[in-house]
């Protein structure tokens, strides 16, 4: 199968990587020249034989609209637009209505995996209409993991999106309750070696997660993470989670507590959101701030 994809950054070149190894043809477009196949969006479309299919993997918000609406003059009828970055599930409604009007699909994948997915796989949550998820199977099929797990159409257009954001809401509560837990370990004196704490954590203990595991890596690395800046970023997929919740009457009060920790993480050096910090690069990649 031919995709195109835009946006080959840390998540998007592995995936065109991950995509090839299964034996289907990608055509990848970065602004970054060093990295991209095509040098403009017009020659990458001119490049996919139709019905064409456009995977954008590129930042929420207006980077997205940008990429779309340039799309929406390229692509033909019958050609489909998969918007896989961390979009808001109110624009893939937006996008899927805007693009309707040409007769071009629109499918919406919320996609987790970070820096390990070219190697584990991505587990992929897919909104949109059952024809066009149909088609995308083949890609899809090559994305997850190896198993009978990790994909999902979950709905209609934005259910993709909105799964995705309420994945990532646990993930900042389960991050917050791994931070508070290492910072109480290390402020006491009777606990001499938290970093083999959390590793003996790791096997027959009903808290053992790939989380975990990635904490352990970061204790590894930096045993008291005397390294990093009690800072964390927010991606706005929290925010939303607690919008949501808001919108819909439903109490979440762990996933809340840990984003407005995060605010506090932005006025003093946290302990706990060194942590964070620490996790969020481990599995994403993020960036972390160093010490002085």
């Amino acid at each position: 199968m031919q995709i195109g994809l835009i946006g080959l950054g840390k998540m998007g070149g592995n995936m065109r990587e991950r995509i090839r190894r299964a034996g289907h043809t990608v055509v990848g477009y970065d602004r970054n020249p060093e990295v991209s196949d095509v040098s403009s969006l017009a020659e990458l479309v001119e490049q996919l034989d139709a019905p064409r299919v456009v995977w954008v993997m590129v930042p929420a918000g207006a980077a997205t609209q940008s990429v779309v609406d340039e799309l929406g003059g390229l692509l033909d009828a019958g050609d489909t637009v998969v918007d896989g970055g961390n979009s808001r599930w109110t624009d893939d409604e937006k996008h899927a209505e805007e693009l309707g009007t040409k007769d071009i699909g629109f499918v919406d994948a919320g996609v987790s995996g970070g820096v390990w997915g070219l190697q584990n796989g991505y587990a992929l949550m897919v909104g949109g209409d059952k024809a066009h998820v149909e088609r995308l199977q083949p890609i899809f099929e090559a994305l997850k993991p190896e198993g009978p797990y990790g994909y999902v159409h979950a709905g209609k257009v934005g259910a993709g999106h909105f799964s995705k954001m309420v994945h990532n809401g646990i993930e900042y509560a389960m991050m917050q309750a791994y931070a508070e837990g290492w910072e109480l370990l290390e402020k006491v004196d009777s606990v001499t070696d938290v970093r083999e704490v959390f590793r003996s954590w790791q096997d027959g203990t009903v808290i053992r997660s790939w989380l975990l595991d990635l904490a352990v890596n970061a204790l590894d690395e930096d045993e008291h993470l005397e390294r990093l800046r009690g800072f964390a970023q927010d991606s706005g997929e929290g925010r939303w989670t607690v919008e949501a919740a808001v919108d819909n009457s439903v109490p979440l009060p762990a996933i809340t507590a840990s984003l407005f920790a995060r605010f506090a993480s932005r006025q003093d050096d946290s302990p706990q959101m060194k942590m964070i910090a620490a996790l969020r690069n481990q599995f994403g990649g993020h960036a972390v701030e160093s010490k002085g």
